[in-house]
């Protein structure tokens, strides 16, 4: 599984931004599909994942409300809607292939894409 990430950049507090990412591969469908962050100095965190079949979500409590991830099974590519962001959001943000809907350490995670720099500012 092969997976691009894109669509960082610096924006204000209370704004939006959406990260996109595309896969590619055999198995990648065996997968779930997972966004994780990592601000400076701080471990990579969990922030949301996707099933591609059941469309089921799971989210950070810390991002409930605010990002939403969804697919487009057509072009095989996840996405990341990030409204209301907040200078904590701040940080490198990864796409990945994982095992589970509920496996939320970066551990589980078998394929990683290169990330993507979110910077908000306050």
């Amino acid at each position: 599984v092969q997976l691009q990430a894109s669509g960082g950049g610096l924006v204000q507090a209370g704004g939006s931004l959406r990260l996109s990412c595309a896969a590619s591969g055999r198995t990648f469908r065996s997968y779930v599909m997972g966004w994780f962050r990592q601000a400076p100095g701080k471990e990579r965190e969990f922030v949301a994942a996707i099933t591609w079949a059941a469309r089921s979500t799971n989210y950070a409590d810390s991002v409930k409300g605010r990002f939403t991830i969804s697919r487009d099974n057509a072009k095989i590519t996840v996405f990341l809607q990030m409204n209301s962001l907040k200078a904590e959001d701040t940080g490198v943000y990864y796409c990945a292939a994982g095992p589970t809907l509920y496996h939320t350490s970066k551990r589980d995670y078998d394929y990683w894409g290169q990330g993507t720099q979110v910077t908000v500012s306050s």
